[in-house]
């Protein structure tokens, strides 16, 4: 499925391996159908720079980690606030596909994120353990009955009247195990994922449209969709087993990880690490290791979302990585780092701008254009000319000369390399266009018209802004302009200073320095005041007055 496809699918998984009793032993996790991302929030101590180690981590269409003095911390898709976990502190936590819940000391459950069929909105009483699937919740009780709330179409809320020791919430379907080491499974149609195989289990785990269960004798057996290898369980002895969406990962003795089934992105090649639990989602991983760091890999785990440390001058916000210029001059990039675009050449820059699979940057030397990552298509023969700013889009790269010349080089498809003439003071490229801002302040876009976002209406402007499929400009008096496919939404009616437009959302940075973001993808920015924002695909990065980088949206968290 696509990257910003709606999270409705979900998966679970399991148990802390070295927990130190039962209660806590108990913990789950759901999946997602969408890649994950940055901290969406977190507890005073980490905004002190001190914070608490990691006790649990479940991975959904966010993530979640439990820390030891009981807060919160999520990373991941944001628009509906799953990633803003509530405050306060509890003893176990389940990320679901566009929610999460949280069990508390007194045994009340707390929700937050997507509710759409209240699946955030858990009934009063006391539990021991809560699992969230894609659109559901399951929570079992101390007496061992199960309690599931949310959607009801597949029948995945209507859990079957017996007493289990633990549950585990899937895509539309959950199953629980019994006291007698048995599993039983309830929701979505009589498929084979409803049809646990008879012996005896000490852990199961809920998938997309699969679920395995951890056996006495350290043993994995998995039932459900085999369409790409994720119920093969390997032989061997495991302590825990977590079902992901097309894939399953199993946790040894020794603490390895050894994962089945679907690795198109590299969610079934775990790292050289030792871990005390694991959670598998859609097409990612994250493991709990013995420190109480967390570590991701698979799609996702692009790192975008976790600048370095450092101080830095300009950024910009590519598709699935960041790129940002040092106090010094040098460029850093974190992220996704396929055809080597987040690898920059030495040398110092005066400007770096990001595109999908390609980078490009100014030096400081003699203002030429070097361009690295995907370049072919002649992205890599960068015009001899001198320019004072860059502006890099999808295929193709333009470059602004100290005439006011406009200079464009790479693929030339719908003419986006064929800049009009005259003099401009000001250019962005967003997808497969670019735009320019005149020296009177008029805007001339060229390249691809097909949603309208290289029709420029008429008027004075001070910045124009170029996204995917949509351009913004702003006007003198701080107010916005967009258009082309926005993502359905208006500009806010406030006033800014800069704007940048990703894919079917804006940001702008208000007059105050503080960020908002409107549009298809609601991306949710901290709190504080900046100096510079770009717009990704469905990212966003901001840089501070102190020059460090904070970036928000829909990326997964590395090791923390």
């Amino acid at each position: 499925m696509a990257d910003a496809a709606m999270p409705d699918a979900a998966v679970a998984d399991a148990t802390v391996a070295d927990a130190a009793t039962p209660d806590a032993a108990v913990v789950d996790a759901a999946v997602a159908d969408s890649f994950v991302a940055d901290a969406g929030g977190s507890s005073d101590a980490d905004e002190a720079g001190t914070r608490s180690p990691f006790v649990q981590v479940s991975v959904g269409g966010l993530s979640c980690g439990l820390r030891a003095d009981g807060s919160v911390t999520c990373w991941g898709d944001n628009r509906w606030g799953q990633s803003t976990p509530a405050a306060g502190a509890f003893t176990q936590i389940s990320a679901g596909g566009g929610h999460a819940c949280g069990l508390r000391a007194d045994g009340s459950v707390t929700c937050w994120g997507m509710d759409l069929d209240g699946q955030a909105e858990p009934p009063q009483g006391a539990f021991v353990q809560i699992s969230a699937g894609s659109n559901f919740t399951c929570a079992l009780g101390g007496d061992g009955r199960a309690v599931c709330w949310g959607n009801t179409e597949a029948q995945q809320t209507t859990a079957p009247a017996t007493t289990f020791t633990q549950i585990s919430s899937g895509e539309e379907f959950a199953c629980g195990l019994l006291a007698n080491g048995t599993v039983t499974c309830w929701g979505s149609g009589t498929e084979d994922w409803l049809a646990p195989p008879t012996g005896n289990f000490t852990q199961v785990s809920a998938g997309g449209a699969h679920a395995c269960g951890l056996r006495a004798d350290g043993g994995i057996t998995c039932w459900g969709d085999n369409s790409s290898g994720q119920t093969a369980a390997p032989t061997g002895s495991f302590i825990q087993v977590s079902a992901g969406w097309n894939h399953s990962c199993g946790l040894r003795t020794d603490g390895s990880t050894l994962c089945w089934g679907d690795n198109l992105d590299g969610e079934s090649s775990p790292p050289a690490d030792t871990f005390v639990q694991i959670s598998a989602g859609e097409e990612y991983t994250c493991g709990l290791r013995r420190d109480g760091t967390v570590s991701c890999w698979g799609f996702g785990g692009y790192q975008q979302a976790l600048p370095p440390a450092g101080s830095f001058t300009q950024l910009s916000a590519g598709s699935y990585y960041t790129c940002a210029l040092q106090a010094d001059g040098t460029a850093a990039c974190w992220g996704d780092n396929e055809y080597g675009k987040a690898t920059p050449p030495a040398g110092l820059f005066s400007q770096i701008s990001t595109a999908q699979d390609h980078t490009c940057g100014l030096r400081r030397s003699d203002g030429t254009a070097v361009c690295w990552g995907l370049t072919d298509s002649g992205l890599a023969s960068a015009p001899t000319d001198t320019f004072t700013q860059l502006a890099t889009g999808l295929g193709h790269a333009c470059g602004l000369r100290a005439d006011g010349a406009v200079v464009c080089w790479g693929e030339s498809y719908g003419g986006m390399t064929t800049p009009p003439s005259g003099a401009f003071t000001q250019i962005s490229a967003g997808g497969l266009h670019t735009c320019g801002l005149r020296v009177d302040g008029t805007v001339a876009c060229w390249g691809d018209d097909r949603n309208g976002e290289s029709t420029a209406p008429a008027g004075s402007f001070v910045q124009v802004d170029a996204g995917y499929y949509h351009t913004c400009a702003l006007r003198a008096d701080g107010t916005v302009v967009c258009w082309g496919d926005t993502g359905g939404d208006t500009p806010l009616l406030e006033t800014f200073v800069q704007i940048s437009a990703g894919l079917q959302f804006t940001c702008g940075l208000k007059t105050d320095a503080s960020v908002i973001c409107w549009g298809l993808i609601r991306a949710s920015p901290p709190s504080g005041a900046f100096v510079q924002i770009s717009a990704g695909i469905d990212h966003a990065c901001g840089l501070r007055p102190d020059g460090s980088a904070v970036c928000w949206g829909n990326i997964v968290q590395p090791d923390m």
